[in-house]
C-alpha cells in the first residue's frame, strides 16, 4: 500500500520553494520489506510555528488546577484503552512489534497516564522551609512552576511508551510539549497527537513535528522550547546536549546501554536463565534496558550456558500479529545485519555461538535468539551495545570480579543481580554496580513509580517517579516577610 497522509491537523501552509521541500516518510513492515505507508512531514519552519502554537496554548494550560489537568490525563488513559487493537497493530507495522507487546505497551502508557493524574498534585505540592527565627517573622517555602515547551526527541523502539513517559508527567506539570519522533514510526507519532486531542487537552499542547533528525538542533534553538528529553544513542545525545548547552536549555538524555547481570554462585540456575532470557529478549532484544551482558561465575557458568540456550530457543521467530509468537523481526534490514556483523565479529575474536548467529533466508529483517560465549573485552558482544537478540556469557572467578567486570563498561543504565542470598543481592545491587537502575532475581524495567535513567554514556536526569516529573519545572524559593 502507498497511501499519502497529511499530518491528522493543519499547519501552516508553506509557500513557495519551501513548500516544495517538505520531506516524505514512507514505511516499511520489517517482517516483509514491503513498503506501507507515506507520510507528508514537516519542514523546520512548521515545526517552528508548532512550537508557538503549543507556547499559545501554554499560556492557558499553566493556569488549569490539577483537578483539570488529571481528568484531560485520566480521559488519555481511557482513549488508549479503547484504541488498544488500533495502536498495537500500528506498532507491528511500521517497526515489527509482536501483538502481544503491543498490547502490553499500549496499556502501561494508560497505567502510567492514571498515576500522574492520581500523584502530580502531591509531587508538586508547595514544601515550606523553616527558616528559624522569631514566629510569623517570615515565611518560606519551595514551588514548582512549569516552563514552557518541551521538545521530546524520541526513539523507535517502544514507539508509544517512550512518549508517553515523558508526556504524562511533563503535561500533568502543566508544561506544553512538541514531539519530534523517530522517521519510521511517524503514524505512531500521529496517533499519540490525535489521543491527546481525543482526551479534551488544548489542541496545541502536544504537537508531532515530522522533521529530519538533522533539524533537531534548529527546533531546540527556537525561543519557543524552553527544553529537551532525549531516548537515543549516545551519538544522538551528544548532539542534542551540545545543541541545548549552546542556547542553555535545560536536557534530559536516555542513552545506550549494555546492561550487566552478575550470575553469583548460590544462584538457581533454571530461575537464573529464565531472568535473564525474559531480559535480554524483551521486545526482541531492542531495548536500551535489555540485559545484554551475563557474567557467571566460573563454577555456574557450563549449567547456567544450558539453561540459557533452552531458554533463549524458547523464542521461536514468528508472524508478529500471531499472539503466540515472542519473537518478531528486527526494525530494519539494516539493523538486522548490523545486529550479524557484531556477532560475527566477535565470533572471529574468538566468541563462540551455542545457539543462532545465522541470518534466515526469508524476506524481512529477521534475526534468531543467539548465545554467544567466551566473550572477552574488545570484542563487540562485550564492549559495545548490541540491539538485537544476541546474549553474551562472560566468566567470571568470583563476584569480586563480575563486579567489576560489569563496572567495566562506558554505559550505566541498567543491572541485576541473580543470588539467593537476598542479603547479598541487595548490597551488590545498591552499593557496587554503576548504573541508574538495579534488580535482584528479576529483569530490569521501566516504573512510573521508580525513577529511571542511567549514568556515565547511558545519559543524565531522570524520568518517572517523583524525580522525573521535577526535571522540567522551575524549583522556585519563595520567602515572604512578616
Amino acid at each position: 500500500m502507498d497511501e499519502r497522509i497529511q499530518p491528522e491537523r493543519g499547519h501552516a501552509p508553506a509557500s513557495g520553494a519551501a513548500a516544495a521541500t517538505r520531506p516524505t516518510l514512507t514505511t516499511t513492515d520489517p517482517a516483509t520489506g514491503q513498503p506501507g505507508r507515506t507520510y507528508e512531514g514537516h519542514t523546520l519552519e512548521d515545526a517552528r510555528g508548532l512550537a508557538r502554537a503549543a507556547r499559545s496554548a501554554w499560556q492557558g494550560w499553566r493556569r488549569t488546577s490539577f483537578a483539570e489537568r488529571a481528568a484531560s490525563m485520566r480521559a488519555a488513559a481511557a482513549t488508549l484503552r479503547r484504541r488498544q487493537d488500533e495502536f498495537a497493530e500500528l506498532m507491528t507495522a511500521e517497526m515489527g512489534k509482536t501483538r502481544t507487546e503491543g498490547l502490553a505497551e499500549v496499556e502501561k502508557c494508560a497505567a502510567n497516564c492514571d498515576y500522574f493524574a492520581e500523584h502530580a498534585e502531591g509531587f508538586l505540592a508547595r514544601r515550606p522551609v523553616d527558616m528559624g527565627g522569631p514566629p510569623n517573622a517570615s515565611r518560606a517555602f519551595v514551588t514548582f512552576n512549569p516552563l514552557g515547551v518541551v521538545l521530546a526527541v524520541m526513539p523507535w523502539n517502544f514507539p508509544f511508551w517512550q512518549v508517553f513517559r515523558f508526556a504524562a508527567p511533563t503535561l500533568m506539570a502543566a508544561d506544553a510539549a512538541v514531539l519530534k519522533h523517530a522517521s519510521n514510526v511517524p503514524g505512531c507519532a500521529l496517533a499519540i497527537e490525535s489521543v491527546f486531542r481525543e482526551a479534551g487537552f488544548p489542541e496545541d499542547l502536544f504537537r508531532t513535528a515530522l522533521i529530519p533528525g538533522r533539524e533537531v538542533k534548529g527546533l531546540i534553538e527556537d525561543d519557543n522550547i524552553a527544553a529537551v528529553t532525549l531516548t537515543g544513542s549516545v551519538d544522538s545525545g551528544r548532539q542534542v546536549a551540545t545543541a541545548a548547552g549552546g542556547v542553555l536549555k535545560k536536557c534530559v538524555l536516555e542513552l545506550g546501554g549494555s546492561d550487566a547481570y552478575v550470575v553469583l554462585a548460590d544462584a538457581d540456575v533454571d530461575q537464573a536463565a529464565e531472568v535473564c532470557a525474559t531480559a535480554r529478549m524483551v521486545n526482541g532484544g531492542q531495548s536500551c534496558i535489555a540485559g545484554k551482558r551475563f557474567i557467571v561465575v566460573r563454577e555456574l557458568r557450563e549449567a547456567f550456558e544450558r539453561a540459557l540456550v533452552g531458554k533463549m530457543q524458547a523464542f521461536q521467530m514468528g508472524d508478529p500479529r500471531d499472539p503466540a509468537t515472542r519473537l518478531g523481526p528486527m526494525q530494519s534490514a539494516e539493523a538486522r545485519d548490523h545486529i550479524h556483523d557484531q556477532v560475527a565479529r566477535s565470533v572471529a575474536a574468538g566468541a563462540r555461538l551455542l545457539t543462532g548467529g545465522e541470518v534466515p533466508d526469508r524476506p524481512g529483517a529477521w534475526y534468531p535468539p543467539t548465545v554467544l560465549t567466551d566473550v572477552k573485552p574488545g570484542m563487540p558482544a562485550h564492549d559495545d551495545e548490541v540491539f538485537g537478540p544476541v546474549a553474551a556469557v562472560i566468566e567470571a572467578r568470583d563476584e569480586a570480579e563480575a563486579i567489576a567486570i560489569a563496572n567495566a563498561s562506558r554505559f550505566g543504565l541498567g543491572s541485576g543481580v541473580l543470588t539467593t542470598d537476598l542479603a547479598r543481592g541487595e548490597r551488590i545491587a545498591a552499593e557496587e554496580l554503576e548504573s541508574g537502575v538495579s534488580f535482584v532475581n528479576a529483569n530490569v524495567r521501566s516504573d512510573p513509580r521508580l525513577p529511571f535513567g542511567g549514568v556515565k554514556h547511558s545519559g543524565y536526569g531522570r524520568e518517572c517517579s517523583e524525580f522525573g516529573i521535577h526535571e522540567f519545572v522551575n524549583i522556585k524559593s519563595v520567602l515572604v516577610h512578616g
